[in-house]
C-alpha cells in the first residue's frame, strides 16, 4: 500500500489549491477547451437540425452554448459560496437531452424548448441541497444504467444525420466521409499512447470533413461568411407561456433527463475528486452538491437563453488522470477560452460547416464510449445479483420502449407518450425497482437523542436491545456497544466549541446485513472527515498515543468498514461491524 500512495503523490504535480506555472494552466486549458469546443458546438447543432430548425437559429444557439458553457466552467473552478465543485470541471452541451430538445422543438419550437430547460432547471437546485435524502434510490446502478441507455435513444436520431439527398452531393460521399470519421477515430483511440488517445475524435472529424469536402459536402460558403468577431446571427427566441398539452407532456421527460443529467454530475464531481489529490482523500459531498448546483445554474441561464442544456464533461477527469495538473486555474483558463470563441463565429462556423454524416460517425464514437462509462458505473458498483437484475431488466425495458415492440397500441399514449423515451421508461424501471429493494428491507431500528455526550446511556440501550433482537452473543454487542461509544465521542469532538445552548440531535439507525450490522449516525456537520483521519493513523510514527486519536483507533479495531458522507449541514457516518463468526470464517478462509 505505501509504495501505491507515494506512486499516487509523484503523479499529482499541482492539486486544487496549488498554481501552476502560468504556460502550463493556459497550456493545458487551452488543449482542453479545443478538445472540448466540437462536442458543445455540435450538440445543438445535432437538436436543431434534426428538427429542422433554421441556420440562423443554429447560430444563435451555438453562441449561447459556448458562453455558457464557459462561465459554469470557471463557475465550477472557484466555486462561490455553495454553488461549484472546486475542480477542473469541464462543463458542455448535454447529449442525455438531444432526443427531448428535439421532440421539444418539433412539438412547440424554440420558445417552448427555453421553457421547458428553464423550469427544470429548478429542480436541479432543489436535488442538490437534498442530495442526502436520495443517496439510497440515486445508486450507481441507477446512474449507470441510465447513462447506457443514452446512446439508444439518441443513435436513431443520428444515424438519420447518415442520410444525404442525391442533388447535394454524389451517392459515395456519405458512407466515404463518415468511414473515413470511423476508422480513423477508432484507429487512434485503439492504437495511439498518452494525449494523443484524447484528440482521436477531432482528429477523426478532420479527416471525415476532408474527404466530405472532396465531393463538395463540406458547406466552405458557412465559414467565408461568418465574421472573424461578432455576435450571431440568430436573436433570443423568447419564451413559451402558453402552458399547452404539448408542454405538459414533455416537462416529465425533461425533470427526468435533468435528473439524469444530475446523476452524471455526481459521478464526475466525485471521479475528479479522486485524481485530483496526492494522498487518496474520501468524498466531499459538499463539493458534489455544489457541482449539481452549478450544473443548474448553467441550465437555467441555457433556458433563459433558449438553448440546449448543459452538463459536466469527462474529458477534463482523464486529462488531469493523464497530467497530474488539477490546480483551479487552468479550469478557469478553459472557461475564458470558451467565452473567447463564442465571439469569434468564423471559428464556430468551421464547425458548424462539418457535414451530416461526419458528425454521425463522430457521434457514434462519443456514443459507443458514453455506453462503456456506464457500463463500467453498474460493474463498479459490485456484483450483487439484485443490482445486476436492475442493470439488466432496466436496459431491456428501455430498449423495448424505444424501438416500441413493448405494446405499443397500449404504452404510446399513456402519461403523454412519456415512456416512448427508452431513457425514461429504462431510467423509471430502474428507480422502482431500487425503491422495491429499499422498502422491502427489514425495517431499520431507529432511535433520535441529544447530539452529547450525554446521549451515550440511551444509545447504549438501544444497540444492546438491536443487539438481542438479532440473537447475537455477548461479543457481538460489545462491539456493537464500543462502535456506538466510539463513533459517537469522535462527532462530537469537532463539537465542543459550540454553545451549550444549541440543542442538536443525533439520528442513530440499526438494521442486519449479510450476518453483520449496519450502524448509520447522522448528525450536524464537522469539518473533518472520519475516513481520512482514520487512514492517517497509518501514518502516525510510534511513540505517545495522542488522546484526542484514541477512539479513532478503537473504532477502525471493531470497526469492518467506516463510510463518512459529509453534506451541508450533515454527517453521516455508516458503520460496518461484521460478527466476530463471520471474520472467523474470513480469516481460516
Amino acid at each position: 500500500m505505501a509504495t501505491d500512495d507515494s506512486d499516487l503523490r509523484r503523479h499529482v504535480r499541482y492539486q486544487p489549491d496549488e498554481k501552476p506555472p502560468t504556460v502550463i494552466a493556459i497550456g493545458l486549458g487551452l488543449q482542453l477547451a479545443i478538445l472540448s469546443i466540437s462536442g458543445i458546438v455540435l450538440t445543438p447543432a445535432i437538436v436543431i437540425r434534426a428538427a429542422s430548425g433554421t441556420e440562423s437559429y443554429i447560430s444563435w444557439a451555438v453562441f449561447a452554448a459556448v458562453a455558457i458553457s464557459g462561465l459554469t466552467t470557471i463557475l465550477q473552478a472557484v466555486r462561490v459560496g455553495r454553488v461549484g465543485a472546486g475542480y477542473v470541471l469541464l462543463m458542455g452541451t448535454s447529449g442525455a437531452f438531444i432526443a427531448v430538445c428535439v421532440t421539444a422543438l418539433v412539438e412547440g419550437g424554440p420558445a417552448m424548448l427555453a421553457t421547458l430547460v428553464a423550469i427544470s432547471a429548478l429542480f436541479q437546485f432543489s436535488l442538490a441541497g437534498r442530495l442526502s435524502l436520495f443517496r439510497r434510490i440515486l445508486t450507481p446502478t441507477v446512474a449507470g444504467t441510465v447513462v447506457m441507455l443514452i446512446p439508444v435513444t439518441v443513435m436513431p436520431i443520428i444515424f438519420d444525420m447518415l442520410k444525404v439527398p442525391s442533388e447535394v452531393a454524389p451517392a459515395p460521399a456519405a458512407p466515404l466521409s463518415a468511414l473515413a470519421t470511423l476508422l480513423v477515430s477508432v484507429v487512434i483511440a485503439l492504437k495511439a499512447t498518452g494525449s494523443l488517445r484524447l484528440w482521436a475524435p477531432v482528429i477523426g472529424v478532420a479527416v471525415g470533413s476532408a474527404v466530405a469536402g472532396l465531393f463538395g459536402l463540406y458547406n466552405i460558403g458557412l465559414v467565408t461568411e461568418a465574421s472573424w468577431i461578432g455576435l450571431p446571427a440568430g436573436e433570443w427566441p423568447g419564451f413559451d407561456l402558453d402552458f399547452g398539452p404539448a408542454f405538459w407532456a414533455l416537462l416529465p421527460a425533461f425533470v427526468f433527463v435533468t435528473l439524469i443529467g444530475a446523476i452524471e454530475t455526481i459521478g464526475d464531481s466525485v471521479a475528479i475528486q479522486r485524481v485530483s489529490w496526492r494522498r487518496p482523500r474520501a468524498v466531499d459531498f459538499r463539493s458534489v452538491q455544489g457541482a449539481v448546483a452549478a450544473d443548474g445554474v448553467g441550465n437555467l441561464l441555457s433556458g433563459l437563453a433558449g438553448t440546449v442544456p448543459n452538463t459536466t464533461y469527462s474529458s477534463s477527469i482523464a486529462v488531469t488522470e493523464l497530467t497530474g495538473v488539477a490546480a483551479r486555474s487552468v479550469g478557469i483558463v478553459i472557461g475564458l477560452v470558451f467565452i473567447a470563441l463564442a465571439f469569434l463565429p468564423k471559428v464556430l462556423a468551421v464547425v458548424l460547416a462539418i457535414p451530416g454524416p461526419v458528425v454521425a460517425a463522430y457521434a457514434t464514437v462519443l456514443m459507443a464510449m458514453l455506453f462503456m462509462v456506464g457500463l463500467k458505473i453498474v460493474v463498479q458498483d459490485g456484483g450483487d445479483y439484485r443490482k445486476g437484475l436492475i442493470s439488466g431488466v432496466a436496459f431491456w425495458v428501455g430498449v423495448g420502449f424505444q424501438n416500441g415492440v413493448i405494446f405499443p397500441d397500449y404504452f404510446s399514449g399513456l402519461v403523454g407518450g412519456l415512456l416512448q423515451n427508452g431513457m425514461t421508461a429504462g431510467g423509471l424501471a430502474a428507480i422502482f425497482m431500487t425503491l422495491f429493494v429499499e422498502l422491502t428491507e427489514p425495517r431499520r431500528s431507529r432511535t433520535r437523542v441529544e447530539f452529547a455526550l450525554s446521549a451515550l446511556p440511551k444509545l447504549r440501550e438501544f444497540l444492546g436491545e438491536f443487539s438481542s433482537r438479532c440473537s447475537w452473543d455477548e461479543e457481538m454487542a460489545s462491539r456493537l456497544d464500543a462502535v456506538g461509544e466510539e463513533t459517537l465521542l469522535t462527532l462530537l469532538e469537532k463539537h465542543e466549541a459550540r454553545a451549550e445552548h444549541d440543542h442538536r440531535q443525533l439520528l442513530l439507525t440499526a438494521h442486519k446485513e449479510d450476518g453483520g450490522a449496519v450502524l448509520e449516525f447522522i448528525a450536524s456537520t464537522s469539518e473533518d472527515n472520519l475516513q481520512d483521519r482514520i487512514a492517517l493513523l497509518g501514518e502516525q510514527t510510534a511513540g505517545v498515543l495522542v488522546e484526542r486519536e484514541v477512539s479513532l483507533r478503537l473504532l477502525r479495531h471493531f470497526a469492518s468498514s467506516v463510510l463518512h458522507q459529509q453534506y451541508h449541514g450533515l454527517d453521516i457516518v455508516t458503520v460496518r461491524v461484521d460478527a466476530p463468526e463471520r471474520l472467523q470464517r474470513t480469516n481460516n478462509g
